[in-house]
């Protein structure tokens, strides 16, 4: 019989930040896929609504990213919850919008701790359970920041190139355990973090539309399938790539 490679019922999947936007977006097309599916992050009211939306299997794991003993206390639990964890998405991440010279080191070191020390460490935390069951998936949120520049995203820019050459390190170490790492780019999409650039950044809303061929911001949607497919057994010999979701944004010049 031949195997379904887009077929995730027997996969348990841990989303960071899942309980919105982009997050939310790869949780309910992992789980529409099969998969049983916890989601971490800070904000248990807000968690409430994105249980709901994935199903009675669903569950919410409180954790701080940034702190690595809080990661692992993450990935215990999930394993514990469900017997095994096949799926790590690192999503859980911040900006802050300011041009370089008025960042303080405080404000530095959140943006890098949040979006690449967190998705390290959750990804640290995860690898023993992976070898143990014999493989497993990782997918890191990277952004068009991680390929372009932009005068407010100094910190933002510097996390997400850094979590493209840090997915291809962790995937070249960990192809031996049968453990894919890839980092999925999403362009554009409407959520609550691009909300708040639209009403920080005076014509960025135009500016996106006239470059994305696509004609559209995209939508957390737009981010199940390629979830499904770096999830599931139709990725297992793609490791270590960034994929842009973009709706073209970074195919132009």
């Amino acid at each position: 019989m031949a195997t379904n490679l887009f077929d995730l019922r027997d996969r348990v999947a841990l989303v960071t930040g899942g309980n919105g936007g982009i997050g939310l977006g790869m949780a309910r097309g992992l789980a529409e896929a099969g998969a049983r599916v916890a989601i971490a992050g800070r904000d248990a009211a807000k968690a409430e609504e994105a249980l709901a939306v994935l199903g009675p299997e669903a569950a919410f794991i409180a954790v701080d990213i940034a702190d690595q003993a809080s990661c692992r206390a993450m990935v215990e639990e999930a394993t514990r919850r469900f017997g095994r964890l096949d799926i790590l998405v690192n999503n859980a991440g911040i900006n802050i919008r300011k041009q370089p010279q008025d960042f303080t080191a405080e404000e530095w070191h959140q943006v890098l701790d949040t979006n690449l020390s967190g998705s390290f460490f959750a990804a640290q935390a995860v690898y023993p359970a992976m070898k143990e069951a014999g493989g497993g998936k990782i997918i890191n949120i990277g952004s068009m920041m991680s390929i372009f520049g932009a005068s407010f995203t100094t910190a933002y820019a510097a996390s997400k190139g850094a979590v493209v050459q840090m997915t291809k390190a962790l995937a070249t170490a960990w192809a031996i355990d049968n453990i894919q790492v890839n980092a999925v780019l999403p362009g554009w999409i409407d959520t609550d973090l691009t909300r708040g650039a639209r009403q920080q950044v005076e014509g960025l809303h135009d500016r996106v539309l006239a470059r994305t061929p696509a004609g559209r911001w995209g939508a957390p949607q737009d981010l199940a399938g390629i979830a499904v497919f770096l999830g599931g057994p139709g990725s297992d010999f793609v490791t270590g790539t960034a994929i842009p979701v973009d709706g073209g944004y970074s195919s132009q010049g």
